[in-house]
């Protein structure tokens, strides 16, 4: 009952930030703004919203195959349908709730291909990390070929930061942080240990070596080519989404590369904060404050945001619906046939 009140508590903190940060764009807009944002939506191209949307089933189909390719030193090898599916409900069940999506997919995954739901779960772990090191590598990429303008502005916010006693972090904080986390994995190991008798902790034990078999499935893997290139294509695929939501609207036509792959890096650090409905709100502020940079009006930098995040929520409820109704009547027509080596 806690854990459902605190995900509950959870879930409106960040859809009351979410309602916030578009209050907080909305605010200053004047009359003389509103017909900005008017015009721009007016002018825009809406025919480049199914190369948009076409960049993201290919990169949702690249992330299947990586996925499966994951589950092969597991000795498991659904077929790519159903994994594919599985992805696309994925991504739309986190509009409703944040992180939804991951257990789910997994959940329909077990379902349809007999895959054990615990070592689906190491291997989403292992794809949320190669994930967390590209999104690295695209902001050390954004800030190389960017040093003067991102720098400056990276350098003034860290500014702002550290020179407030309210949000500065002490390093007596830190040390305490520290050595609360190590006595929180003491703890579990030694309960582990002490407890291995009792049937719950067996349990447990039981999907932690699960996680930690899907985890280090990575080290096995036969196609590590495959896996590389799927993941250098993901995100390809991201940042020409992003390039053609640019040549969408007249006003952002003339951006490129460059500038879309800070779009890319801001969207993707707001897609991180928990936030319901895909990041409303919080993607759209973040892609507004990137443009700002580039010398976009800020009325039309929350325009472009809009359309962005209008683009992928759009989709992401379109392609899940469409799985969801897809997956029972594939499975129906054709026998699961789940190959274990």
């Amino acid at each position: 009952m806690n854990k459902k009140i605190l995900s509950i508590l959870q879930y409106l903190l960040f859809l009351g930030l979410s309602i916030f940060l578009v209050w907080w764009s909305m605010r200053k807009i004047t009359d003389q703004g509103w017909e900005d944002i008017k015009n721009a939506f007016r002018n825009a191209n809406y025919l480049l919203i199914i190369p948009v949307m076409v960049t993201l089933l290919l990169s949702h189909y690249s992330r299947a195959l990586r996925w499966k390719i994951l589950m092969e030193p597991m000795g498991y090898k659904p077929r790519v349908s159903n994994t594919y599916m599985a992805v696309l409900v994925g991504y739309m069940a986190n509009l409703a709730v944040p992180r939804l999506g991951e257990v789910l997919k997994c959940t329909i995954l077990a379902r349809y291909e007999k895959v054990p739901a615990d070592k689906l779960v190491g291997t989403i772990v292992a794809e949320r990390a190669f994930d967390v090191l590209c999104l690295v590598l695209v902001i050390l990429i954004t800030f190389l070929t960017q040093a003067d303008l991102i720098g400056g502005y990276i350098r003034d916010t860290l500014n702002t930061i550290f020179n407030s006693k309210a949000s500065s972090l002490s390093a007596s904080k830190i040390i305490m942080l520290l050595a609360i986390v190590i006595l929180g994995i003491t703890a579990v190991v030694v309960a582990f240990k002490k407890f291995s008798h009792i049937r719950f902790i067996q349990k447990i034990k039981t999907i932690f070596e699960g996680i930690w078999h899907g985890i280090t499935s990575v080290r096995y893997l036969k196609k590590k080519g495959w896996f590389i290139f799927h993941t250098i294509f993901i995100w390809s695929m991201y940042l020409l989404s992003v390039q053609i939501g640019f040549w969408a609207m007249k006003e952002t036509a003339v951006y490129t590369i460059p500038n879309a792959l800070s779009v890319l890096t801001m969207g993707s650090l707001a897609m991180i904060v928990p936030a319901p409905g895909g990041g409303i709100g919080v993607y759209a502020w973040f892609v507004q404050n990137t443009m700002l940079i580039y010398g976009l009006k800020e009325t039309l930098g929350f325009a472009f945001g809009q359309l962005m995040w209008s683009v992928q929520f759009f989709f992401s409820i379109i392609s899940g619906f469409i799985a969801l109704i897809l997956l029972p009547y594939f499975n129906k027509r054709t026998p699961v046939i789940n190959e274990k080596s």
